[in-house]
């Protein structure tokens, strides 16, 4: 069935690839931060009863830690108020809401990965504002809460994982936590689970949208060395009370993809995930 999809933040890491995967098959409406102002209520009421979309895709979002202990004013808007005018909206018009979370809900003072079912615990601003977020949306009926973690790859590819790549290719000194345990997500794999959620329609809900398999960020780091044959000598690995961080980070912040498996969509290690981000491949989550 051909769906009307507003991807919101469509300019950013997530929304550029979102919104090309969804042109293959769907109308889609792509607006980046310059064309809609998720904070305001006005604009959003405005533009989604304009579009009335049957599908809203939410991949804005104030993603500077650091920057949000600072200004949480600033990320209070983008990542709470925002989602709960949204959320308002979809539920007027009847539409399916997508928005993403992450793994910073949680204090990762656990050894084991979470569940969705886990009680989230979040230790600073921007973590609040992102799980203030998480509830708004779920006062629209028909949504999906997408939890991703150490999101990387894609054409507007800026994160953690996309700087070690490149500092690795160039033969310069990377830094990586040897105490700090993630599930990344590939882009390429969040945007094929979510379109697979919303064309199957599947149960409405909560869901952590990573890669399978957990690690350190210095483990990263040497599996990236090892597919593009550089020497993990470059690979500092140093620990999170040394590098200086303003906001703290969950030590241990696995999250289980269980759920979604269950749903019939299984994505690949992160191993894979990063052998396919190397060469320039695209997503195998079915």
């Amino acid at each position: 069935m051909k769906l009307l999809v507003l991807v919101v933040g469509a300019t950013g890491q997530l929304g550029q690839v979102m919104a090309d995967r969804l042109r293959a098959q769907h109308e889609v409406a792509a607006l980046g931060r310059s064309e809609l102002d998720v904070t305001s209520a006005d604009a959003v009421r405005e533009m989604i009863f304009d579009i009335y979309p049957d599908v809203i895709v939410n991949c804005s979002a104030y993603t500077d830690v650091d920057g949000a202990e600072r200004d949480p004013l600033q990320a209070l808007a983008v990542n709470s108020w925002g989602p709960r005018l949204l959320a308002r909206a979809a539920r007027d018009i009847e539409a399916t809401l997508v928005h993403y979370s992450t793994d910073f809900v949680f204090d990762g003072t656990t050894d084991t990965p979470y569940g969705e079912d886990d009680a989230p615990n979040p230790r600073g601003s921007y973590a609040m504002s992102k799980l203030l977020g998480e509830w708004f949306v779920a006062e629209s009926p028909r949504h999906y809460v997408l939890r991703v973690e150490s999101l990387f790859g894609g054409r507007h590819a800026r994160s953690s994982i996309d700087f070690m790549l490149s500092r690795l290719r160039a033969g310069t000194p990377v830094r990586a936590f040897v105490d700090r345990t993630v599930s990344p997500s590939y882009v390429e794999d969040v945007v094929e689970a979510t379109c697979a959620l919303v064309e199957r329609q599947a149960p409405y809900g909560l869901y952590h949208c990573v890669n399978s398999g957990w690690t350190n960020w210095t483990g990263v780091a040497r599996e990236l060395a090892r597919l593009i044959g550089k020497p993990a000598a470059t690979i500092e690995e140093i620990k999170m009370a040394d590098a200086g961080l303003v906001a703290t980070r969950p030590q241990f912040a696995a999250l289980t993809n269980a759920k979604l498996a269950a749903a019939g969509i299984t994505l690949p290690t992160w191993q894979d995930a990063l052998a396919r981000y190397v060469n320039g491949g695209t997503a195998a989550a079915g």
